[in-house]
């Protein structure tokens, strides 16, 4: 049996067991001590309910694909860092990225990462501005690789924006089909609201965490608002071109000028679940590129390969 089959197998059953008022440690143990799911080791049964239901979320069943496409995913790669190099572009096709796979909507499963915003109605909707260009931009390359979904190609674009900029390698499982619907639009986060209003998004929506919230903003280091298509003007750090911890030693280090702080932004430092991320993630850049790492990853394949 493959293996990560029989880990997803020994998870959900895992989950399962652990319902049961009754059951006995010994079978919880014996299950946990095969469980590896995203880059997490369960050994013991003292480990609580509420993380191995976290882990069973987790679970995904990733289709097969063939070599041809595997290949393709490669070449496109290559395409990506030139493109990405010669237009200093990442700032731009990561943000295609978060904004094809951030209309999720967990209780419907409509939206989300699925090569939508290659139809003028999505590109349309407010939040979108300028993510036009990013779209030009791809389609020469996409053409190269017609066996490519735009699904792929799009958080493909985004996973290889974070490594070309320094940022942290994203697992990429390739396989997602494209949708012919767009979702509706008010869907993704407004920068001028604060706490309660990125978790009913982030985690009632799409069914995020706090944690995930605050590593996600972190990818603000890249890249700078433009008053013509947001309302705001200016970079978050002060080279917008790389990707690290900038965008939270900024943040608590107090406003500055030329740098852009939003609603959004300070109500990471204000809300007291956010802030002890943010001071962690500005002290501790590889915490905070572990937990980016899982966040992205978390949310380029929301609706993607569920079990």
């Amino acid at each position: 049996m493959d293996s990560a089959i029989a880990d997803s197998r020994l998870l959900v059953l895992a989950e399962n067991e652990i319902e049961m008022p009754n059951v006995q440690s010994s079978v919880i143990s014996r299950v946990c001590a095969f469980i590896f799911v995203g880059g997490v080791e369960v050994h013991s049964p003292r480990a609580s309910l509420l993380q191995l239901k976290e882990l069973a979320k987790m679970v995904k069943s990733y289709p097969t694909v063939s070599e041809e496409y595997l290949q393709a995913v490669q070449g496109a790669k290559r395409k990506l860092r030139g493109l990405i190099a010669e237009k200093n572009c990442a700032p731009l096709m990561l943000r295609l990225a978060w904004h094809s796979a951030g209309t999720f909507d967990q209780c419907t499963k409509t939206g989300g990462p699925f090569g939508t915003m290659r139809f003028t109605g999505e590109l349309s909707h407010a939040a979108n501005n300028g993510l036009d260009i990013a779209v030009r931009l791809l389609q020469p390359i996409k053409d190269q690789f017609p066996i490519l979904s735009y699904a792929d190609f799009y958080q493909l674009a985004g996973v290889v924006a974070v490594e070309v900029t320094g940022g942290p390698e994203i697992p990429f499982h390739p396989g997602r089909e494209d949708k012919a619907e767009p979702p509706v639009e008010g869907r993704l986060p407004n920068a001028t609201q604060g706490s309660d209003h990125l978790r009913t998004v982030f985690i009632k929506q799409m069914g995020l965490s706090d944690k995930d919230i605050v590593a996600l903003s972190g990818g603000h280091t890249l890249g700078r608002c433009h008053k013509e298509r947001s309302g705001f003007e200016g970079p978050w750090t002060e080279n917008p071109l790389i990707f690290d911890n900038s965008y939270f030693k900024e943040l608590v280090s107090g406003e500055k000028e030329g740098l852009l702080q939003l609603p959004s932004d300070k109500a990471l430092l204000s809300d007291p679940i956010f802030s002890p991320f943010v001071k962690k993630y500005a002290e501790d850049e590889n915490a905070f590129f572990e937990d980016y790492t899982e966040a992205h990853l978390k949310l380029s394949e929301l609706g993607y390969a569920e079990a």
